[in-house]
């Protein structure tokens, strides 16, 4: 009978199995969820300015799975990773993304010295937020392992994306950047510093520090949350689920956020470094523009966006704009999409 389902229903089936199984979650002991599945897609077409492009950082693909334990972990990872207080709320993670980069104009074969490279990365996590509501701090660390390069399948993915919906073939994966492995060590810390009422408005404040290969750099920024929703440290999951048997008045969650961030960066990976075939000429025809490509080390970023979560089921919708990677090129904006399924 399974072999007759659809494929979205055995998709979503085997989900909830997942949510149900995975060893030493909390199960039938409180109803909060205790596992949130992710589907996260970044996108420069999405853009609420209704001007979709295809450059600098186009497209991030994510599958996350969130979950809670009812024991302290015996991972060795977990017990490294600092945690809020000795009654924090856990939450860990492990993730699956894919992230390409690419020049304003795709449709060229040949290297644009005075664009982004084309660049593609394929990369795993494992991550610990951990928060403490009477602290009101939050704690994050994760360690990241992946590649950059055509292991990625970055510009596979993006043909057969351009292809299955008929759009621009974009013709230049041959001069994206060359292999490296990637690790990187990302923390962050969060802080509380303002809530209003009954909880309708919290005002936060954040710095992060990223460590790798991949990317080095110190960030800080406020967090701002606007609208009907739960405490922010009761967790990851219970920011984008609503708990099982919630009392009328409290089925759902819609709430707005501002994030504007101040970075400082010392290298990206995905901007930075050696590209395949550099010994190619370029044509005879091709002008040649001076363009600074050394590190634009103050960056910026404004991301705001809207959260709507009922029952198990959520979604959300952020919108990001970014000043430019080098000094001699263009800011860009991206927008994200997000699904998110809560279990028990």
């Amino acid at each position: 009978m399974l072999k007759d389902m659809p494929i979205c229903r055995k998709s979503l089936l085997l989900l909830l199995l997942l949510c149900r199984l995975a060893p030493g979650l909390v199960v039938g002991q409180t109803t909060t969820p205790v596992c949130l599945f992710r589907i996260y897609e970044d996108n420069d077409f999405m853009n609420i300015t209704m001007e979709g492009t295809d450059q600098a950082y186009s497209n991030g693909t994510r599958l996350d799975m969130f979950f809670t334990k009812d024991h302290p972990s015996r991972f060795f990872l977990d017990r490294w990773m600092p945690k809020a207080s000795d009654s924090a709320v856990n939450v860990f993670g492990y993730s699956l993304m894919q992230q390409m980069y690419t020049p304003e104009d795709i449709r060229k074969a040949y290297y644009m010295p005075d664009d982004y490279y084309y660049a593609g990365a394929l990369f795993l996590t494992h991550s610990l937020a951990s928060y403490s509501p009477q602290k009101k701090v939050a704690l994050q660390s994760e360690l990241l392992l992946g590649i950059r390069g055509p292991a990625s399948l970055a510009g596979a993915a993006q043909k057969f994306v351009h292809n299955m919906m008929g759009y621009i073939k974009p013709r230049g994966w041959d001069n994206q950047l060359n292999t490296l492995p990637l690790i990187n060590l990302n923390l962050g810390l969060e802080k509380q510093a303002l809530q209003l009422g009954s909880g309708w408005l919290e005002l936060h404040g954040g710095a992060q520090l990223n460590a790798g290969t991949m990317l080095t750099q110190a960030t800080v920024y406020p967090l701002l949350r606007i609208g009907k929703m739960t405490p922010y440290y009761k967790g990851t999951i219970s920011q984008y689920s609503v708990d099982h048997g919630a009392r009328e008045g409290k089925r759902a969650q819609l709430y707005a956020f501002f994030r504007p961030r101040l970075g400082w960066v010392l290298n990206n990976a995905m901007v930075h470094g050696e590209r395949m075939n550099a010994d190619r000429p370029l044509p005879a025809s091709q002008e040649v523009k001076v363009v600074d490509r050394s590190v634009q080390h103050l960056v910026t970023e404004l991301e705001y966006g809207a959260v709507l979560a009922i029952g198990r089921f959520g979604i959300s919708y952020t919108q990001k704009h970014n000043t430019e990677y080098y000094k001699g090129l263009y800011r860009y904006s991206i927008g994200n999409f997000s699904i998110y399924l809560s279990g028990l």
